[in-house]
């Protein structure tokens, strides 16, 4: 969605960007071109190969991008220290990078066979095989369901732990379509793995607690008049944006509001808007989009814009 990114954020030149998870670097080259010819982009990943991977395509812009690797909760920060804030635009890609599904090493698919790692940052933290094997049965399913709304949780869990030790992609797809079959249900048409892998790298990656901690950190980190994009490929991930991003707003869509109704009360003050929504509905990948890269289907784009502070 580089186009609708562009879009969005409306780079100009001299102005100051944020690309949080630069991956390949797509989204910054198509933000450094529109902001040319003296724009400056600072991109950031956990992942030392997506960093490698920037910066041999983005070397053609010279010292008008700055790559830093670091996880998104403390990119605002890095932002701080590098000089680029008061940002002027910040995109946040939630999606994973073909180069990261594609590589049997990460253990990020089970379409082929490899280590089950799911770490972004493969030099520090526990992989998933290593998550499996210090988890009880009950832990296992608490993030089989939190994480990957994986039906029948509980047995899911029971069946991996039962397995155990369970090193390689390959290994825990037999195991899961053993229990739960080839499709999770005749409607669902998508392989019961799926949802198990993604709950697992999320859990190792921590992806959700940096994510809910990340956003207000970017909020504040631009200037008025600058925008945030986020690009989320499942609920989870989008309920959190959706939640932050209205929270900020203080919008009143009181099915939305996070809390206990406090809003509800007449003598309770009115919080102060940070930002405007700029999409209240999450705009989808086009038509050609999609064609050309199936993985976009589920991509969701959400955008808010910083307000000025009110005294």
């Amino acid at each position: 969605m580089a186009q609708a990114v562009v879009e969005t954020l409306r780079p100009h030149p001299a102005g100051r960007y944020l690309d949080g998870t630069v991956g390949g670097g797509g989204h910054s080259a198509a933000i450094l071109t529109a902001s040319a010819p003296d724009g400056r982009l600072l991109g950031t990943d956990a992942d030392p190969r997506a960093i490698q991977a920037a910066a041999e395509r983005l070397a053609s812009f010279g010292d008008r991008v700055v790559l830093r690797r670091c996880w998104l909760d403390q990119a605002a920060d890095v932002a701080r220290r590098e000089g680029f804030t008061p940002l002027d635009g910040i995109v946040v890609d939630l999606g994973l990078s073909s180069n990261q599904l594609d590589d049997p090493q990460r253990g990020l698919s089970f379409m082929r066979d490899g280590p089950l790692d799911m770490r972004f940052d493969q030099t520090q933290g526990i992989t998933a095989a290593q998550l499996i094997g210090e988890c009880d049965v009950a832990a296992l399913a608490r993030i089989l369901k939190a994480y990957g709304e994986v039906p029948h949780a509980w047995r899911v869990a029971e069946a991996i732990w039962a397995a155990r030790p369970v090193t390689t992609t390959s290994q825990l797809k037999e195991v899961v379509t053993g229990v739960a079959g080839s499709r999770a249900g005749a409607r669902r048409a998508i392989h019961p793995a799926t949802q198990v892998f993604q709950a697992l790298r999320i859990a190792v990656n921590d992806e959700l607690r940096r994510l809910s901690e990340a956003l207000p950190r970017l909020i504040e980190a631009l200037a008025p008049g600058g925008r945030l994009a986020v690009i989320a490929f499942h609920s989870l991930e989008d309920r959190i944006v959706k939640t932050v991003f209205r929270a900020a707003a203080a919008d009143s869509d009181e099915d939305d509001a996070p809390g206990f109704g406090v809003s509800k009360l007449p003598d309770a003050p009115r919080p102060v808007a940070r930002v405007r929504l700029v999409n209240r509905k999450p705009l989808a990948p086009q038509e050609d989009e999609v064609r050309q890269n199936p993985r976009a289907r589920s991509a969701r784009l959400r955008v808010v814009e910083r307000i000025e502070d009110v005294a």
